[in-house]
């Protein structure tokens, strides 16, 4: 899940209608502090205050013409108790002085007041929110472009500082961590993500040194630690994307840079069979976890292996050893059962008489919209953007071996799969960006790959950078490419 900072960037703020704007007091400024001290952000506001009797406070501050002079300030209540009585209460008005009050709202106070008090409401550092207390302390140059942004996987929060802010880190952290209640850990990412795992190092800036996270989507739960595996929340609506608009129960889906998971795991779900295959170890780990976890074992194999190598072997694994038609849903097979039991039932009842054929008692059922078994991949998914279409080249001859099966029935018996091909590009205009990533495709391919292919389509995922967009590049793979000698 992505989370912004809250961002109160203006002093006031719109309010009910019939009341004036917020009045937000900033916190005191403490320009260039690098470790938080809390107890420097504290304030004192004053204003004027009416007594008035327990009963009558509600009356009064539902009145339309007071509530316009009423104090609103966020997380402050207006009706506070009076230290000088058990009976009466304090109602806080936007006005430091009773003169300041227009003679409309005295008209409507002076029946049901008791008088007229100065208040001191006094502010600390749980009063203001993290972006209030960032722009409090960090310099004047650094605030235009201070950190407003981080990903949330399970309790750990991800920032990406830039070397400005390096200084001002663990002052940072400790915010963050203080105002998002649902987070236990700050991290830092340290440097790009250049490994052939796609991790990157990271130090912990706030909170526990715990980085096994746990993550929840589309239904499933994912168990990892994020500081050897890659995982992205804000590519959550991509593996939705996939997952529900292109996947089908009973299709064969090779997985090539699976992760943890975030595409395999929903899939198999789904009823689809997945071949998960990643050449992290640790992400083969972690998904055979969450295969577990989310009982999927009979529809998600896994394996450890090349993306290049696993692209070449696959089509003709799956087609000498299919997966296993996997048993009827759960409802299904509570209902499947309940009809047995009535059967059973009826049969007992009638014991005497000549027992009619007992539909479904003993006998095997498979869901009418899933096939039993399947031994070709109907999609293929590279999940790995700064370098999937390299992997492109692997194609060429991949489905050559099948040619030597005895019961392969011939190419043109065959549908080819769909490609889903994960890039990054520095065009930022669409069709610079299409044409550009068209032109690498074709040239890692080896075959011309255009708008007017089979199967063709190009989603724009999200923008990762000023100048630079993540896409999902779809194909069907050609016959010409999959056989090629």
């Amino acid at each position: 899940m992505a989370a912004t900072i809250d961002a109160m960037r203006n002093l006031s703020v719109s309010a009910p209608t019939g009341q004036r704007s917020r009045k937000e007091i900033p916190p005191p400024i403490h320009r260039g502090m690098t470790q938080l001290d809390r107890d420097a952000f504290k304030a004192k506001v004053k204003c004027l205050a009416v007594r008035v009797d327990e009963k009558s406070v509600g009356t009064l501050s539902k009145n339309k013409v007071v509530q316009s002079q009423i104090l609103s300030m966020s997380r402050r209540r207006a009706i506070e108790v009076d230290p000088s009585t058990s009976t009466n209460k304090l109602l806080l008005l936007d006005v430091e002085s009773e003169d300041q009050l227009t003679p409309e709202v005295k008209e409507q106070i002076l029946p049901l007041s008791k008088g007229f008090v100065p208040y001191e409401i006094e502010l600390g550092y749980d009063h203001w929110n993290a972006f209030d207390i960032l722009h409090a302390s960090l310099p004047e140059e650094l605030l235009d472009d201070a950190p407003a942004a981080f990903t949330i996987t399970g309790h750990i929060a991800h920032l990406n500082l830039r070397e400005d802010y390096l200084p001002y880190k663990y002052l940072i952290g400790q915010v963050i961590l203080d105002k998002n209640h649902n987070i236990r850990t700050v991290v830092n990412k340290l440097d790009s993500i250049e490994s052939e795992f796609r991790v990157f190092q990271m130090e912990v800036l706030a909170g526990d040194d715990d980085l096994l996270a746990e993550a929840h989507e589309a239904g499933c739960k994912f168990t990892f630690d994020f500081s050897k595996v890659y995982w992205n929340s804000r590519l959550s609506h991509e593996h939705d994307r996939l997952v529900s608009q292109f996947f089908q129960p009973g299709q064969v889906i090779a997985d090539v840079m699976a992760g943890v998971g975030p595409f395999a795991i929903p899939a198999a779900k789904k009823r689809c069979f997945v071949m998960g295959n990643d050449l992290n170890p640790e992400s083969t780990k972690w998904m055979e976890k969450n295969r577990i976890d989310n009982k999927v074992q009979d529809a998600l194999r896994i394996s450890n292996d090349d993306g290049r190598a696993f692209i070449q072997r696959a089509p003709l694994e799956i087609w000498k050893r299919p997966f296993a038609p996997l048993p009827p849903p759960a409802a299904v097979q509570r209902k499947l059962e309940k009809e047995r039991r009535r059967a059973r039932e009826a049969a007992k009842a009638n014991r005497d008489s000549a027992p009619a054929p007992l539909v479904g008692i003993d006998a095997p059922v498979t869901t009418q919209t899933e096939q039993p078994s399947t031994r070709y991949i109907s999609h293929f998914v590279m999940n790995l953007p700064g370098s999937a279409l390299e992997f492109l080249d692997a194609y060429a001859g991949c489905y050559a071996p099948l040619e030597q099966e005895p019961d392969f029935p011939g190419q043109d018996q065959i549908e080819m799969p769909l490609v889903h091909v994960h890039c990054f590009t520095k065009e930022i205009e669409p069709e610079k960006g299409e044409r550009d990533i068209l032109e690498r495709a074709t040239g890692y391919l080896g075959h011309s790959v255009t708008t007017d292919m089979d199967g063709y389509h190009l989603h724009c995922v999200r923008r990762v950078a000023p100048n630079k967009d993540m896409y999902c590049l779809t194909f069907r793979l050609p016959r010409e490419v999959a056989f090629k000698a």
